[in-house]
């Protein structure tokens, strides 16, 4: 039984944090890193907040994806290489592949677990394999984001999982996403897949943009507490190629419903050239990244989210949507190379194939300025000699 003499100091209480909720329900909604680029001539169509650091989250899986590339591309590893969930890996926070120790995958089909599912016990296992070692990975990471001039961002380990030191912007998340897609459009299909099946489970992207809004073509999505809800999404339609960029969203539905209001204002040209390009577009450099700890996972939630549904209603109860397209999706199916024991030698793979006409480039009209200072080595290390053909038959 409560003490009478108590009681007027818990009322004073509850009154106090009735006030503080109203107080906060009633204040404007958090304006958000949210970033619009035509990708054809790298024009900035709408930007809020582009250069303010923010902790990307699993978006970081986007550069771990690059180096990977750029690490094929130098013939250091190969899609057949196997990467081995190790007990660090295994360790790692969810979101996760399911897979136990010492179990492997194709270079190929952890690519896919890890952009797909933004599984950060695969993301582990491709940093050790491709770096030798994570820390070592992470400095690959940070020597690319360098020479992309992402200069808001630094990483501390390859999957998102939160770090105080792992941040980005915006802007720097739109050019990483032009890299890729200009440097290696081989792997695009990747990022545009909404679920992989391994092991008989499906495991299913959160870019639900895939499935609900006609020509998205990728990319990736993140959360963390710290960040709020994280997306790079890109999409083509009637001819126009944008990438948008939203972070910090209260919910899934807040991401991706202002994700695609963002395209559709720039595809029913509501939102217009700004006469910046993001390559000249400035980052807050030294400012510190936002915590949204608090308003996503702490006690301000409900009452910042409940501000953020009140200036953003799309796709609430009762409200209109943008996602209400019906897409046929791709899915990939990964397969489970059982367990395979460290330190034994894998057999080395054949050479790559090496076409006698090599493929259109898919993003030659992209800026010269944006290439990385990349040399790839041919994929076979220029050692091997190809056997001479037959002569043709007389």
């Amino acid at each position: 039984m409560k003490s009478w003499s108590r009681l007027p100091v818990l009322f004073a209480r509850r009154i106090l944090l009735a006030v503080t909720l109203a107080m906060l329900s009633l204040a404007p909604a958090l304006a958000n890193p949210m970033l619009l680029v035509d990708m054809d001539n790298f024009e900035v169509l709408h930007a809020e907040e582009a250069g303010q650091p923010w902790h990307p989250a699993s978006l970081t899986k986007m550069m771990t994806a690059y180096v990977t590339f750029e690490q094929i591309a130098l013939g250091r590893v190969t899609l057949d290489t196997p990467v081995v969930i190790s007990r660090n890996a295994f360790n790692q926070a969810p979101s996760k592949s399911g897979l136990p120790v010492g179990s492997a995958l194709t270079l190929k089909d952890a690519l896919y677990v890890m952009l797909v599912k933004s599984a950060n016990d695969v993301s582990v296992a491709i940093a050790e394999t491709v770096g030798g070692d994570q820390v070592s990975f992470v400095a690959l990471m940070n020597d690319a984001a360098r020479r992309m001039g992402m200069s808001a961002t630094h990483y501390a380990n390859p999957n998102g999982l939160h770090d105080p030191a792992q941040v980005t912007s915006a802007r720097d998340m739109a050019v990483l996403a032009l890299y890729l897609r200009q440097s290696f459009p081989q792997y695009l299909p990747i990022f545009g897949t909404a679920s992989v099946v391994l092991n008989g489970k499906t495991l299913e992207s959160e870019n639900k943009l895939l499935e609900r809004f006609a020509g998205t073509t990728g990319m990736k999505t993140g959360f963390v507490c710290a960040s709020g809800l994280n997306i790079v999404a890109t999409v083509e339609r009637n001819g126009r190629r944008l990438l948008a960029v939203v972070l910090g969203g209260a919910s899934g539905r807040d991401r991706n419903e202002r994700t695609a209001d963002l395209v559709l204002k720039g595809l029913n040209g509501q939102a217009l050239p700004t006469g910046q390009t993001v390559l000249n577009l400035a980052n807050n450099v030294g400012a510190a990244p936002v915590d949204m700890r608090p308003r996503i996972c702490g006690k301000e939630s409900k009452a910042y989210v409940a501000a953020q549904e009140a200036a953003f209603p799309l796709g609430l109860e009762g409200q209109p949507s943008n996602l209400t397209d019906t897409v046929a999706t791709a899915s990939y199916t990964a397969t489970d190379l059982g367990r395979i024991a460290v330190g034994v030698s894998i057999p080395r793979p054949r050479p790559a194939h090496v076409p006698m006409f090599p493929a259109a480039v898919a993003e030659a009209s992209l800026a010269g300025d944006l290439r990385p200072a990349l040399t790839a080595a041919p994929a076979t290390g220029g050692t091997t000699p190809f056997p001479r053909p037959r002569p043709a038959s007389r």
